[in-house]
């Protein structure tokens, strides 16, 4: 029998909505899920499971009233653990803030609660979200839904994890260098990244900079529209998420749920393994090939070809370097004994580089951005691989080499998201299928500026498509053998950085 957390969020929603499930009863089977598997995979970290029963409470009382319902009524969400939220820890994964409880929600989570939702707990991520690794040694390490032993990507890992076994109907991520897809791909669920702005955030240390962005995760295309709708907004604090005065453009939910399938038939595909550039492990590459094979058809044309992103990795290093010494460098400085590894080498490496790296870096994302025009006047839709390597155990802190080959930086696997982030287009993680290590793959599927709207339509579609195929359908992972797995805090190095 299905459990009230095994709902999509809009068939949750619906029940809700005509009092054939409450709140409470979601909420309580979310608790309970949360309590038989995340001790295997560690994916939830702060709760206030008192709190969201109270909402909950008030909720199913709104409902019984016949009360005007939010889009999201009633439905449990995760938070990811960069997020700040009110009265409830907010530690970025680092002992600097292990005992912070902000007092007030950030926008996102304000415009999330006013919307319905009940925020049951927090996420876990890497240390101030930096890298694809979520461990730190606040929380400990998440382990992948599919295995424990194996890297759940990052940041948003833990959100993508508690999606992937079904604690939550839907949770908040962020995304920079591939944020919201990466662990999407390794977990087989939907991480979507919007066009700049689309979600705003007031906390953007960098106003203007396009790397940065907020947005959905869910188990599926249509719960993942739905929870953007509810996300999307205009907010003068946000630089990007600009409008004209009195014309509320990014507040019209009807552009993004329901979500309707695209025609295919009458769009043009592009496909690229690695965008020329790009360290893609042979594993991706021929699960790739598979996927592009049984897609191609689907369109009126298919045709292998990328965007010129020649000096991407270079641009991103830099820009993403002028972010973390703006976010970081201070702390590193004043407490060098309470930051990890990656935050003083990302300080470190920031410090190298010169005005000169960083208007040469500036002027060649201008370019990439404008090679992305000319190359979407003559396609629909882009698809790559999301990530370039299988799960790897997490140990594994990152992949130093790929197919034999040394990365060029402890994020360079993460070049094929990063190199759309450049141009602030956007992009999604679709779950379709396997790979040859039984790992879910994760399909990227990249859309035009400001083309939120045709990313979600091709995706429903592709989504529909598979719907129920035993090879490209959406892997499930064993929420029963996990709930018996041994506890991920057992495993040697779990809150350490060995």
């Amino acid at each position: 029998m299905t459990e009230p957390c095994d709902l999509t969020a809009l068939e949750a929603r619906r029940m809700i909505g005509v009092k054939k499930l409450s709140a409470t009863e979601l909420l309580e089977s979310c608790v309970a899920r949360i309590a038989a598997v995340n001790p295997a995979v560690n994916a939830m970290t702060a709760m206030d499971v008192d709190a969201a029963r109270a909402t909950a409470k008030a909720a199913d009382a709104a409902t019984m009233k016949g009360e005007k319902l939010g889009p999201l009524h009633g439905l449990p969400l995760g938070i990811k653990d960069l997020e700040a939220t009110k009265g409830l820890r907010t530690t970025w994964g680092s002992p600097l803030f292990a005992d912070h409880v902000p007092d007030h929600d950030e926008g996102m989570v304000r415009r999330l609660r006013e919307a319905g939702g009940i925020v049951l707990g927090k996420t876990n991520v890497p240390e101030f979200g930096l890298g694809a690794n979520s461990r730190n040694v606040v929380w400990g390490a998440t382990g992948n839904a599919f295995n424990p032993e194996y890297n759940a990507a990052g940041s948003s890992g833990g959100s993508a994890v508690a999606l992937a076994t079904n604690m939550i109907p839907l949770a908040s991520g962020s995304d920079t260098g591939g944020s919201l897809r990466n662990p999407a791909a390794f977990n087989g669920i939907v991480g979507y990244r919007p066009s700049s702005g689309l979600v705003p955030s007031e906390r953007r240390g960098h106003g203007w900079s396009p790397l940065p962005m907020l947005g959905p995760m869910a188990r599926n295309v249509p719960d993942l529209a739905f929870m953007l709708a509810a996300m999307a907004s205009d907010d003068v604090a946000d630089p990007l998420a600009y409008s004209f005065p009195g014309v509320a453009m990014r507040e019209r939910p009807e552009l993004f749920h329901p979500v309707q399938p695209a025609d295919l038939a009458s769009m043009k595909l592009a496909f690229t393994e690695d965008f020329g550039l790009a360290p893609t492990e042979s594993i991706v590459r021929r699960a790739f090939r598979k996927v592009v094979a049984a897609i191609a058809p689907m369109f009126a044309r298919a045709v292998e070809a990328t965007p010129d992103v020649s000096g991407g990795d270079e641009a991103f290093e830099v820009l993403r370097s002028v972010n973390v010494l703006s976010a970081h460098g201070e702390k590193v400085d004043k407490t060098p004994h309470l930051c990890g590894p990656n935050m003083h080498a990302n300080v470190e490496e920031a410090r190298r580089y010169s005005f000169a790296d960083n208007s040469a870096a500036l002027t060649r994302q201008t370019q990439i951005y404008r090679n992305f025009q000319s190359f979407f006047a003559e396609q629909s839709v882009l698809i790559s691989p999301a990530i370039c390597c299988s799960p790897r155990p997490w140990r594994e802190l990152y992949p130093a080499l790929i197919d034999g080959k040394p990365v060029r930086t402890y994020f360079h696997w993460l070049s094929l998201a990063y190199y759309v982030t450049l141009t602030g287009h956007p992009a999604m993680s679709l779950p379709v299928g396997r790979d040859e290590k039984g790992f879910p793959f994760g399909l990227q599927i990249v859309g035009p500026r400001g083309g939120d709207a045709v990313v979600l339509r091709v995706a429903a579609a592709i989504e529909a498509a598979f719907a129920g195929d035993a090879e490209f359908g959406r892997p499930i992972p064993d929420v029963a053998a996990l709930a018996k797995a041994r506890p991920i805090s057992e495993m040697e190095a779990f809150k350490t950085w060995d």
